[in-house]
């Protein structure tokens, strides 16, 4: 490309650039190791022994919360089928939004997928503890939940959370997205193909578009559907696990031209927020959710529950960490802990 560029730069009119395919991971740092769970259950919630029972207990709450929820808001929860595209699947429910001006969850699926999650197991031979119990990180195949999201600033984008322990989050999103809705928003022309703006009589509007979409822009949004979807923790929850910690993690991002950029960031993740969760309205027309659509996860749950995202933008290479608030994705996007 630079090769190129130096050839044939007085032909260049404008050059913009843009992540294409945007991949965050998020985890909850001080939920990531066997020693974590253990004074988790057994110092703060007093629950010993750690059995699977008490492990599960959290997965069947949560579930229960996005049930009630996709019933309150009439959201389809569609199971993912071997050889069939997600994409495909859930295009006519993000069409149909498009064209009542909508937005917010439009679709969910389920989906048996590979993840790492906690097993609990007796001891093989007797201990002085008859309650002690072996808590090991495991890999294991289990439900995890897509999310299929039309936002109002960085348009279509999907969120998967897995619903065991320690609860991952993966985030998919479209540089390209954001720049449509700015144009769009300016009034200003444009002709595009799938991800690629082809044609525009701006260029600098198309330009600052692009420079437009930064990780301060991003953090918001996935703060506030992180928020909405993901499990919570409670106050005393928070209190209990609120010391310090660092955590690495990768973003890939994968450009249109096929080339992908894997940049490795650290991190320390933000305080914990108290506070009891409020009614919400809905992010579609539905109007205001049900209280009992917030029941099912638990009565007194938290805004935030600390998450670490990491990101890689548009701009400089940057990581954050944020208090979240609150699959594979749609080709116009790519993008826990109850109470």
């Amino acid at each position: 490309m630079e090769t190129f560029a130096k050839l044939f730069e007085r032909f260049l009119v404008f050059v913009y650039h843009c992540f294409d395919r945007i991949v965050i991971q998020g985890y909850l740092p001080l939920l990531t190791r066997p020693e974590h769970i253990v004074h988790f259950f057994r110092d703060v919630h007093g629950l010993y022994p750690i059995t699977p029972q008490v492990l599960a207990k959290r997965t069947l709450e949560y579930r229960g919360w996005v049930e009630g929820y996709a019933r309150n808001h009439i959201i389809p929860i569609l199971k993912a089928e071997k050889g069939v595209s997600k994409e495909d699947s859930v295009r006519p429910h993000l069409q149909r939004m498009e064209r009542r001006n909508q937005h917010g969850v439009y679709c969910i699926f389920t989906s048996m997928e590979m993840g790492s999650t906690f097993s609990s197991k007796m001891p093989q031979f007797p201990t002085e503890d008859p309650n002690y119990r072996i808590i090991r990180r495991v890999p294991s195949r289990y439900l995890h939940y897509y999310f299929y999201i039309r936002d109002s600033e960085i348009g279509p984008l999907a969120m998967c959370v897995s619903t065991y322990l320690p609860f991952q989050t993966t985030y998919y999103l479209n540089g390209h997205n954001f720049i449509e809705i700015e144009l769009r928003r300016q009034g200003v022309s444009f002709r595009k193909d799938d991800n690629a703006f082809l044609a525009t009589p701006d260029p600098k509007a198309l330009q600052a578009a692009a420079d437009k979409l930064t990780a301060a822009t991003i953090e918001k949004r996935l703060n506030y559907w992180s928020w909405l979807l993901c499990p919570k923790f409670s106050e005393k929850d928070r209190k209990a696990v609120n010391t310090p910690s660092t955590r690495s993690n990768t973003a890939a991002t994968s450009f249109s031209n096929g080339t992908s950029r894997s940049t490795r960031f650290l991190s320390t993740p933000a305080k914990w927020d108290c506070s009891a969760w409020p009614p919400i309205k809905s992010p579609t027309s539905s109007g205001c959710a049900s209280p009992n659509g917030y029941a099912a996860s638990c009565t007194a749950c938290s805004k935030n529950s600390t998450m670490a995202i990491t990101y890689c933008g548009s701009t400089a290479r940057t990581w954050w960490a944020v208090c979240t608030r609150s699959s594979a994705p749609s080709r116009g996007s790519k993008s826990v802990s109850t109470g």
